[in-house]
């Protein structure tokens, strides 16, 4: 589902209020009756309702009724309530072109008032199997109710947390700048994922560098458990920024030495087919 945010114009206060509490009544409810709703928003009069068919029109809404009738957030609902946190906190101003797609997220040019161009991250776990993403994700603990967007918004606060960190010593991430729900906004890299690099003026040295920093994060207690060509960006000058940071993992991790070793084969076999 594409994301427009242009219906942001057209949605009132009030559109927002219903919006919110589907969000909030999510938190014990897989769907939201529309009593609960009613109660949550406070609104009078089938404002609610009338609120719900302007949100189900621009699909911020789900409808269902297997079970029983109720409403649930769309991963657009929840991009407008993030996008929207972030425009009141002054962060953003306008979202612009698509730069990135992944399996697991949506990337954004976005600008503030001065004009200045970050990256704005949305994690969208579920395109992938549920198998998938448990295998890869730790965060989840014990807990065993969940949706999409819980496991989303658990991603981003991990990816922000981690981007943070490694900014602070030194790391060559992006610099994370606001994280709401699901989204993360952090500076705009001027580099291309080195898996669409078709020749390099000094590979082995680039390879050096790749290695380099598999050790450095060891050397913090980090293992990166998706380092590879897709997520290291790779400027003009071939310096690298590494990003995604949602899977990283303890060097005390049950399975720390396999995921390590499996990082640098990464690294061993892309740079064996460039190289030659």
């Amino acid at each position: 589902m594409k994301l427009d945010v242009n219906v942001l114009r057209y949605l009132s206060k009030d559109d927002f209020r219903v919006l919110t509490s589907v969000e909030m009544g999510q938190k014990n409810h897989e769907l939201v009756p529309l009593e609960l709703i009613d109660s949550i928003s406070g609104l009078k009069h089938g404002g609610a309702f009338k609120s719900i068919k302007t949100l189900m029109r621009h699909k911020l809404l789900h409808h269902d009724s297997k079970y029983y009738e109720g409403y649930r957030l769309t991963y657009m609902g929840y991009d407008f309530l993030a996008i929207r946190a972030l425009v009141s906190r002054g962060h953003i101003s306008g979202v612009g072109r698509q730069i990135g797609v992944g399996k697991e997220s949506d990337i954004f040019e976005v600008t503030n008032d001065d004009g200045e161009v970050f990256a704005l991250k949305l994690h969208r776990l579920g395109r992938t199997s549920f198998r998938a993403v448990k295998s890869k994700r730790d965060y989840l603990g014990r807990r065993q109710n969940y949706s999409w967007l819980y496991l989303s918004r658990l991603a981003a606060l991990k990816e922000f947390a981690f981007m943070k960190a490694l900014y602070d010593h030194g790391f060559p991430v992006p610099q994370a700048i606001d994280n709401n729900r699901h989204a993360v906004l952090m500076s705009l890299v001027n580099a291309r994922p080195m898996v669409q690099i078709r020749e390099m003026a000094h590979p082995a040295r680039v390879y050096l560098s790749c290695m380099e920093l598999i050790g450095r994060l060891a050397g913090k207690g980090l293992i990166h458990c998706d380092f590879n060509e897709f997520n290291l960006l790779i400027g003009e000058d071939e310096e690298l920024t590494l990003i995604d940071f949602p899977q990283m993992v303890s060097v005390t991790h049950a399975n720390a030495e396999e995921l390590f070793v499996r990082d640098v084969e990464c690294i061993v076999r892309f740079f064996s087919k460039k190289i030659g």
